[in-house]
C-alpha cells in the first residue's frame, strides 16, 4: 500500500525569460512582459509529493520534519529572494521558466531522498499556473 505525503513550502524570486540565442523583437515576441530586461517577481508555492510505503515503525512514510529541513537548507535558502538569472548557478545558462524551476527542484531534491519513495514536484508560479513534475 503506497501512500502519498505533501510539503507545501513558499519563496519568492525574481527572473526574466529571455533566449540569448534570439533577437529583442523574437524574445519581446515569445515572453511578452516576462523578458523584461529589469526582470519581474514570483511568489512561488511548492508542493514537494512523496510516495511510498507506510512504515511499520512509525506509522510515517517520510519523516515531515526531515524533508521540510531539505527543502529549506537545498531549495529555499539557494533561490527565496534571489534573481534566478544572476544570482544562482542552476539558472545561470538555463531559462528560469516554472517548467524549468521545477525540473532544477526535482534534481536537486531527487539526490537527497532515497529512490525508493517516487518524487514529484509541483510548482505555483501565480495562483493559477503551475507545473509538476515527476522524473519521467
Amino acid at each position: 500500500m503506497k501512500v502519498s505525503v505533501f510539503r507545501k513550502e513558499h519563496f519568492n524570486a525574481a527572473h526574466r525569460l529571455y533566449n540569448p540565442s534570439w533577437t529583442d523583437e523574437k524574445n519581446q515576441q515569445v515572453f511578452g512582459k516576462c523578458n523584461n530586461p529589469n526582470f519581474h517577481g514570483h511568489n512561488y508555492d511548492l508542493i514537494v509529493q512523496l510516495k511510498g510505503e507506510i512504515d511499520p515503525e512509525t506509522g510515517y512514510v517520510y519523516d515531515m520534519k526531515v524533508l521540510s529541513d531539505l527543502i529549506k537548507e537545498h531549495v529555499l535558502n539557494k533561490f527565496d529572494h534571489k534573481n534566478l538569472n544572476l544570482d544562482t548557478d542552476e539558472f545561470r545558462n538555463l531559462n528560469p521558466s516554472a517548467e524549468n524551476i521545477a525540473v532544477v527542484i526535482w534534481n536537486i531534491l531527487r539526490e537527497k531522498i532515497d529512490r525508493r519513495f517516487e518524487l514529484i514536484i509541483r510548482l505555483y508560479e501565480t495562483e493559477r499556473n503551475f507545473v509538476e513534475y515527476d522524473g519521467n
